[in-house]
């Protein structure tokens, strides 16, 4: 997916400084020229492709029990990387791609050890570095996180109800914590005159689809940037015994998505495109991709390691290679890239989550000028 990344305001003119919008226009460049390098591919069979979409998976470990998730029941967990490794890897991705945009998300970023430290080599070395939170540990590192000047934080907020969040996430008081959380980051932000994304970023289900219109009011009450929802996938046994959406919820649902479409329009700070809110109810209904989103391009831009260092295209396909021992370029030139590339273009999922959720130019180019309208002081 496009995120937005870390962008300052100057304090008088409360706008964009130049160079930051030199930055966003490079990488946004990046982006257009490998649709180019697509096409391409797919029909010509020429691979001129680099990856443009960075995710890290830094560990499986989370402070969470949430629903829909399993990794807090692991009997055990994928070996973890260590910081050295992780700056290595992510150095021998700028070797290749120049300056480039990764989220971290978990598990839990903020209880793997150095993840900060982590953070300000990124901005150190031109990597525009963002995370995916559960919000538990943000008021205790706000100050900390602010000053490593992080590409955006996102934030699982499922719910503007502290009771249906906290059940959702299996820790009760969470939902104040993320309060306190973003409301000490703000604070940080402005103490320390750094600005960037807050995104939160619900995952839609059964337990709080019929909300998520007081949902975003409620992000725009604690001054957040934008709200990006993302479809439930069937991971856990709740998932599918009492999370999903049903046969005959489907139309509640449909209704929701259009009130959202609607309130987009009107401003709203939804990060989502509208053909994506539109698709909502097809995910649950578990259609396959139509043929005007085929093939599939994810294996033409997606570069995602996991903790132990082996990297996916998709995490539908098998690794393509692991960074020990190779540099970003080797991997993805590889010949276990070159085939498992092939096969994702057969692919014919609907998906939706928003780190695979196929999206247009003109989609990526309104998703950042949403996240530039929704910036806060």
């Amino acid at each position: 997916m496009f995120c937005m990344y870390e962008s300052e305001y100057d304090s008088s003119s409360k706008k964009l400084r130049p160079m930051h919008l030199t930055e966003l226009l490079a990488l946004g460049l990046k982006h257009g020229r490998n649709t180019i390098a697509e096409s391409a591919y797919i029909l010509a069979d020429i691979d001129f492709t680099r990856p443009v979409t960075f995710h890290a998976l830094l560990n499986e470990r989370c402070n969470c029990l949430c629903r829909h998730c399993d990794h807090w029941r692991l009997d055990k967990y994928t070996d973890e990387m260590g910081i050295d490794e992780w700056k290595k890897t992510l150095l021998s991705i700028r070797d290749f791609t120049g300056s480039y945009a990764i989220n971290f998300s978990g598990g839990e970023p903020l209880i793997k050890k150095g993840f900060i430290e982590l953070l300000n080599f990124c901005s150190s070395n031109s990597i525009y570095a963002g995370m995916t939170t559960n919000g538990m540990l943000l008021e205790r590192h706000a100050a900390e996180l602010v000053a490593a000047r992080p590409f955006n934080i996102n934030i699982s907020l499922d719910s503007h109800k502290a009771d249906t969040h906290d059940y959702i996430r299996g820790r009760e008081g969470l939902h104040e914590k993320i309060c306190r959380g973003i409301a000490r980051l703000k604070e940080e932000q402005n103490r320390q005159a750094i600005s960037f994304p807050i995104i939160i970023k619900p995952t839609v289900m059964s337990l709080n689809y019929r909300h998520l219109p007081e949902l975003v009011h409620f992000a725009e009450q604690l001054g957040v940037s934008a709200v990006n929802f993302q479809p439930l996938g069937r991971w856990t046994e709740e998932t599918n015994n009492e999370l999903w959406i049903e046969k005959e919820e489907w139309p509640n649902l449909e209704n929701v998505m259009q009130r959202l479409i609607v309130m987009k329009r009107e401003g709203a700070p939804i990060m989502n495109s509208e053909e994506i809110l539109g698709l909502m109810t097809a995910s649950f209904r578990e259609e396959k991709a139509s043929t005007e989103n085929l093939p599939c391009r994810i294996g033409l831009h997606e570069y995602f390691i996991r903790p132990d260092g082996d990297v996916r295209l998709c995490f539908h396909f098998p690794s393509i290679g692991n960074v020990s021992g190779h540099s970003a370029k080797e991997i993805w030139r590889g010949a276990e890239a070159q085939k498992i590339r092939k096969a994702t273009l057969q692919c014919d999922k609907l998906c939706l989550l928003t780190c695979l959720s196929q999206k247009s130019l003109g989609n990526k180019i309104s998703q950042a000028i949403t996240m530039l309208s929704g910036q806060k002081k």
